[in-house]
């Protein structure tokens, strides 16, 4: 609605969680060279926690567009399937056709894969988001797909991203395997009140636009209201963009923000 009117290409606030708008906070930075490093060195399990709305999703999605096009991946976006559904969909988007749908020839299936890929040099990724919803005996299950190795190396990487609820799931007893075999850790924190500024304009210039100006004291509103949660001040700032639209302002003061934090409640 508003694109032109700002001169914009793309919304810039969007809460789709497109990696050309990856912005490279301290906290995001270091997670995704950790997942980097998880995947390369081939840690088998590596773990990412992180509040909702501090931006999982998209590090998951940048991380893919950096990864070599050789590494294999699957990415599974919501876990809620059966255990044998959840093995069927980690199969099917690794780009399997199985063949037979029972636990035992999915796996089958899949060791071959991943046995091909190791013998063509390279690996193979499964990326877990919404992890915090996965049963027990759905991440024992993710465990086993870990024991799939040759002498020398694990033949599967898997990358749990959720929730902090996550973390205290698995110090149960009965999932200390697999919370064993976690060799790489990384949360990402909410942005510092420093670091919105920088985010909101990058996000702003990935869009095509310089035509946007907000005030210095705005961003004090928008940090405050946020509390550095990226999705808060994408939902904050897409309000204002809204609103300056509608009042043909291209520039955003403090009020317009405070005003656009009532609509929002």
């Amino acid at each position: 609605m508003y694109l032109d009117y700002y001169g914009l290409k793309h919304s810039p606030f969007n809460i789709t969680c497109n990696p050309d708008f990856f912005y490279g906070s301290a906290s995001h930075q270091e997670a995704l060279a950790a997942l980097l490093y998880g995947v390369q060195e081939k840690k088998g399990i590596i773990l990412i926690t992180g509040e909702v709305g501090t931006g999982k999703t998209t590090l998951c999605r940048t991380l893919l567009n950096r990864l070599p096009p050789s590494i294999k991946t699957s990415f599974i976006l919501n876990p809620y399937f059966s255990q044998t559904q959840l093995l069927q969909a980690i199969v099917e988007d690794f780009g399997i056709k199985p063949k037979r749908r029972t636990r035992l020839s999915l796996v089958n299936e899949l060791n071959t894969f991943l046995l091909e890929v190791n013998k063509q040099g390279s690996t193979a990724t499964l990326i877990i988001d919404e992890a915090q919803n996965l049963t027990a005996r759905q991440l024992e299950q993710v465990r086993l797909l870990t024991n799939l190795e040759t002498a020398r190396e694990k033949l599967l990487q898997v990358i749990l991203s959720g929730q902090p609820e996550l973390t205290e799931k698995l110090k149960k007893t009965d999932l200390r395997q697999i919370r064993q075999r976690i060799f790489v850790k990384c949360n990402l924190s909410p942005l510092k009140e420093k670091e919105v500024q920088n985010y909101v304009e990058h996000r702003l210039n990935q869009a095509g636009t310089k035509a946007v100006e907000i005030s210095s004291e705005s961003y004090e509103t928008i940090y405050e209201f946020s509390k550095g949660i990226p999705r808060l001040i994408n939902m904050l700032c897409d309000r204002a963009l809204l609103c300056g639209f509608a009042k043909e302002k291209k520039t955003f003061n403090r009020k317009l923000f405070q005003t656009c934090i009532e609509e929002l409640k």
